[in-house]
């Protein structure tokens, strides 16, 4: 998510005015949104969450992570890196964390939706809060292993205007710097992006042939997961396959004008997978609901039962639709299917 030391850096003028523009925007957003979330979990649904309220409550806090750290990058833009190498490591390592931690969720919480609609009773073993949490420890150590490259690569270099940034990886050579980026693409867009996509046609497909009230949310709510992922993460990781190529490529002029559209793009493409950090809240809570002119603390902590509730109803219409009499509970225990 960096530039190269193999990069030029002769246009960081107007495109990092447009990045702090866009950090700007997306920490007075996204910060005050994420927070509610996380006040509304820990401290208005005091009774036993459900697991997918326990992963937005993960989410909500990856994405607060990342965004608390913005006004730190929009002053060295604005001014200099003035915090030091390792500090400079070490806030890089906590971003590239939480980015991952908040990728990895999103695409968590899709699998999570198509298991319960797709396979409605046959999971409710592994549906529950304990192996949720499994799976949310598991997480945050892939995460944490997946940025180690950034500690070892991450240095503070000097911009044509003389000004230290933090904006450098420096590799010794350019077998690792592609491995480093194929890794990055790999892991952090082509998977999560393949399940997003697979699931929400799955589950399009699935509620499609629902006469039930939900159906129009919960597919909403998925299709606007894949758009915004997509919106958010495509550019940046476009821009990582050009200094890829360029790389690769033998011909100096075409590699000195691939370097030279990298270094252009990639402050504001980076700034922009911010703004997934931001739009997260949005669409994992109050898209669940329509949002009335109240917004006092306990009718937003109901939004989290809507979305959750939603798809178990889902499940339950699915559920009385199939032939498979194997799958299927009795109303009884479509009840306790509430408190899961």
């Amino acid at each position: 998510m960096e530039l190269s030391n193999n990069g030029t850096d002769e246009s960081l003028g107007p495109e990092r005015t447009v990045a702090n523009i866009i950090l700007s925007l997306a920490c007075l957003l996204g910060v005050p949104g994420n927070a509610l979330v996380i006040l509304i979990i820990v401290f208005a649904m005091k009774k036993e969450r459900s697991p997918t309220v326990l992963l937005i409550l993960n989410l909500a806090i990856a994405d607060m992570l990342v965004l608390i750290t913005l006004p730190l990058w929009i002053y060295a833009f604005v001014h200099s890196w003035t915090f030091g190498e390792s500090f400079c490591k070490i806030l890089t390592y906590v971003i590239y964390c939480n980015m991952y931690v908040s990728i990895f969720l999103i695409t968590a919480m899709s699998a999570e939706r198509f298991m319960a609609v797709i396979y409605p009773f046959a999971t409710l073993r592994w549906r529950i809060n304990k192996v949720i949490r499994k799976m949310v420890l598991a997480v945050w150590i892939l995460a944490l292993l997946f940025a180690v490259p950034v500690l070892v690569y991450k240095v503070v270099g000097v911009d044509d205007g003389g000004r230290q940034q933090c904006l450098y990886m420096e590799f010794n050579t350019n077998e690792q710097e592609i491995s480093c980026t194929v890794l990055e693409i790999v892991v952090g867009f082509v998977i999560p992006f393949s399940v997003l996509s697979i699931c929400y046609f799955c589950i399009g497909r699935k509620v499609k042939d629902m006469s039930f009230p939900t159906e129009n949310r919960t597919g909403t709510v998925i299709g606007s997961v894949v758009i915004v992922f997509f919106i958010c993460w495509a550019p940046h990781h476009v821009l990582n396959l050009i200094s890829i190529i360029a790389l690769m490529t033998s011909e100096q002029t075409t590699s000195d004008t691939l370097n030279d559209v990298y270094s252009i793009g990639i402050l504001v493409t980076t700034a922009l997978a911010f703004i997934n950090s931001c739009i997260n809240p949005v669409l994992y809570a109050f898209a669940a609901r329509n949002i009335r002119s109240r917004f006092r603390l306990l009718d937003l902590a109901m939004l989290f039962d809507q979305m959750t509730h939603s798809l178990k109803e889902e499940s339950v219409k699915g559920c009385t639709d199939t032939t498979r009499k194997d799958t299927c509970v009795t109303m009884d225990e479509m009840h306790s299917l509430q408190h899961i």
